[in-house]
């Protein structure tokens, strides 16, 4: 069964929007582009390990957007080449549109298409962005690994990483790798339902 590894660039205060760019996802998010100043050689080699040599992509649609708009035309190197030629699974409702591949959409059934994907044989499932497909994810436990590249900021507003609708979970930290710029990498591994006293 191959795995599912949520990677998210993610602000002190829990915000993933628009960590690349302003109106990278078609808003006009004040903040976007915050990740910028903060990039660097290491973090860059971070990300293509984290990610692995061999894995295919699991979307929703505004990130596979986002993503089609960028990666294609992007130089070439490790996380540009191993993005473009991943087999991207897209949680979407216009899948003729689908035009950034190998591509194949989930189907109407969003959750039994992750899990028939996920039960093929075939690299591990790489997730970024798609805020409310890892929401449901999470609260399905169908994510094996959560990395999280955690920048030493406090946006305040915005589109974050851990809803308010979503179910308590309990993650075990893996690793952590602090790089000069400020930004720690944390793996964590899901454990299922937040225990309590």
């Amino acid at each position: 069964m191959r795995k599912i590894r949520i990677i998210e660039h993610i602000s002190l205060d829990g915000v993933i929007q628009s960590p690349g760019g302003r109106n990278e996802d078609g808003d006009d998010y004040p903040h976007g582009g915050w990740a910028a100043p903060y990039r660097s050689a290491a973090g860059r080699e971070a990300v293509a390990e984290a990610q692995g040599s061999s894995f295919d992509l699991l979307l929703g649609r505004r990130t596979y957007d986002i993503f089609a708009r960028y990666w294609p035309n992007a130089e070439k190197g490790p996380i540009a080449d191993g993005l473009n030629a991943a087999t991207k699974y897209v949680a979407t409702h216009r899948p003729a549109s689908l035009g950034w591949g190998p591509v194949e959409d989930l189907g109407a059934d969003i959750i039994e298409g992750v899990r028939g994907v996920k039960s093929k044989d075939g690299p591990d499932l790489i997730v970024w962005g798609s805020s409310t497909l890892t929401s449901v994810l999470l609260d399905r436990g169908l994510v094996d690994e959560v990395v999280l590249l955690v920048y030493p900021v406090l946006l305040g507003r915005g589109k974050r990483f851990f809803s308010d609708s979503a179910d308590p979970r309990e993650l075990a930290l893996v690793s952590t790798k602090a790089m000069s710029s400020g930004v720690l990498m944390n793996v964590y591994r899901h454990v299922g339902s937040l225990r309590t006293e």
